[in-house]
C-alpha cells in the first residue's frame, strides 16, 4: 500500500509497500526517467512468494513531491536512508535499477550499507555514468520536446518486441516526472559517477546486465563487476535495458534464488 515519508520539509517521498509482513524485504529503486512502477511484473509475483516488495518514487518523480533542488546523487541517497529508517528496515536486500543502480552504490558508501545485507545492481550506471555529449543531447531535447525525447528513450530500451500499448504505458511513466527533474538526473549523470563508491561495498553482490543494452552499455557491467570484490556477474542473452521485464522469468527466479 503507498503511503508517504518526510525527507526534507515540505518534501515528502511516495513509499509503496507489498506483503509488508514478508519474511524478507526487497527494497526496489527505479531508474531514469521512470517511477516505481517499472518493477510491476516483480510486484505480480515476488510478494505472492512470500517476499516484501518496498519501492519508491524519487523526488521530482511519479507520486512524490516535485522540488525544484535536490539531485544529486548524495541527496537521492539521503532520501532511500530515510526511507529505510522510517520503514524501520533491517536486513535487506538493496536492488537498483540503471541510475537507481547508481543511488544505491551511493547509499552503499555513504551510509555504510546502513540494513543492507545484500546489493542487486541491474543495468546500472556504473561505475561512470553518462558522457557529456549525450547527456546534453538529452537535457536538451527533455527542454524542448520531453514526450519525443522519452519515445526515443523507450525506442532505445528493450532489445525485445514491445506492443504500442506497453511502450504508451512505459512513456506515461516518464511524463509524470517534472521536466526540470528530468533533466537534473541527467546533469547528475554528466557531472557525477560512482566509480570510488564500489570498493566501499562488503556485502554479497549481484550484477546482471543485458548483452545488447543500449544505454548502459554491457562493458559497463563487467568493469563494475570487476570492481566490486567477490561479486556476481550474470549476463542477460535476450535483453537490452530492460531485462527486469524482458526475461522477467529468469530475473525474478534469479533473484529469488539470491535473496534467498
Amino acid at each position: 500500500m503507498g503511503s508517504f515519508v518526510t525527507v526534507e520539509p515540505g518534501i515528502n517521498i511516495f513509499v509503496e509497500d507489498i506483503n509488508p509482513a514478508g519474511r524478507k524485504t526487497i527494497f526496489f529503486i527505479h531508474g531514469w526517467p521512470l517511477n516505481h512502477n517499472q518493477f510491476e511484473y516483480q510486484y505480480d509475483v515476488l510478494p505472492a512468494m512470500g517476499y516484501r516488495c518496498v519501492s519508491i518514487d524519487w523526488r521530482g518523480y511519479g507520486n512524490s513531491d516535485k522540488p525544484f533542488t535536490g539531485y544529486s546523487f548524495d541527496r537521492l541517497a539521503d532520501d532511500v536512508r530515510i526511507v529505510a529508517g522510517a520503514l524501520q528496515l533491517k536486513d535487506f536486500t538493496l536492488a537498483g535499477h540503471s541510475t537507481g543502480g547508481a543511488i544505491a552504490i551511493r547509499y552503499m558508501a555513504r551510509h555504510q550499507g546502513y540494513g543492507v545485507n545484500k546489493l542487486v545492481l541491474i543495468d546500472a550506471a556504473a561505475p561512470t555514468s553518462v558522457d557529456k555529449q549525450t547527456a546534453n543531447d538529452f537535457i536538451t531535447a527533455t527542454l524542448n520536446d520531453r514526450p519525443n525525447m522519452l519515445q526515443s528513450v523507450t525506442n532505445l530500451f528493450f532489445f525485445q518486441h514491445i506492443t504500442g500499448p506497453f511502450a504508451n504505458w512505459f512513456m506515461q511513466m516518464g511524463l509524470q516526472a517534472a521536466g526540470y527533474a528530468t533533466a537534473a538526473i541527467m546533469a547528475t549523470l554528466r557531472d557525477e559517477n560512482v566509480y570510488s563508491d564500489l570498493q566501499k561495498i562488503d556485502v554479497p553482490t549481484l550484477i546482471v546486465h543485458g548483452i545488447h543494452d543500449k544505454i548502459v552499455p554491457f562493458a559497463k557491467g563487467q568493469e563494475t563487476h570487476k570492481l566490486i570484490k567477490g561479486s556476481q556477474f550474470v549476463p542477460f542473452q535476450y535483453s537490452g535495458h530492460g531485462l527486469f521485464w524482458e526475461e522477467r522469468e529468469r530475473f525474478n527466479r534469479l533473484l529469488m534464488q539470491f535473496v534467498g
